[in-house]
């Protein structure tokens, strides 16, 4: 079995569990925590952050980012991560400030930036790099919040930690192959196309891989 076929179950086998155990608990959790696999939406252009394995003609050629206005893609799945040499232990809430990994769940690519331009607006190119979640340190990105801790309700900034643009989207929408889908990039100042705010998704609860008769399981937002 390859190894997208291996995410595939894995994620198909977490959402079964995480609806048994998310039945038993009854609770929400408020943060978004380690480990956990959400949807992005972005807050002025309500689309979610999408890729899926069409690369880029032009630029880096790596593997295209977009967004998406259909809720139920499961290409817009991103699995939240710590970065090499910084734990981000499972079910740990994810601090404001602190630097992470967004991987996609079906191409196991990070999300990444670089010098690059991006295809129609030549703003900064957003890609997705790398294989089976490890590629290098451009995939890292900072959460910033307002509190302490990245509240799901709260709409947030991802800062580029390398070159520390802005995670954007402004509306330019692609054709074919994949027409009506927007370009996503990077901007160097914030403004209001660069707030994103979790929606759907597995939430990790604070807990060691526990079993559903403690309660303290995976609870999930969508189905």
């Amino acid at each position: 079995m390859d190894g997208r076929s291996c995410t595939l179950r894995l994620l198909r086998n977490s959402i079964l569990l995480s609806c048994l155990w998310s039945l038993s608990s009854g609770t929400e959790i408020s943060f978004v925590t380690c480990g956990s696999v959400v949807k992005l939406l972005n807050v002025k252009h309500n689309v979610r952050l999408h890729s899926h394995d069409v690369r880029y003609g032009s630029g880096s050629g790596q593997q295209s980012v977009t967004g998406v206005t259909a809720v139920e893609d499961s290409n817009s799945y991103w699995s939240v991560r710590g970065v090499r040499g910084s734990a981000c232990l499972r079910g740990t809430p994810v601090r404001c400030g602190q630097t992470i990994r967004l991987t996609h769940l079906n191409t196991g690519r990070n999300l990444h930036s670089h010098y690059f331009a991006s295809p129609l607006s030549s703003n900064q190119e957003v890609s997705a790099f790398g294989e089976n979640g490890e590629g290098d340190s451009l995939d890292e990105w900072t959460v910033l919040c307002s509190g302490s801790l990245w509240r799901r309700e709260e709409s947030v900034l991802f800062r580029h930690a390398a070159t520390e643009a802005l995670l954007s989207v402004t509306g330019e929408q692609y054709g074919r192959p994949i027409h009506g889908q927007r370009e996503v990039h990077a901007m160097s100042a914030a403004s209001q196309h660069s707030y994103w705010k979790v929606m759907e998704g597995i939430f990790m609860k604070p807990s060691e891989i526990p079993g559903p008769r403690n309660g303290n399981g995976p609870v999930h937002t969508e189905f």
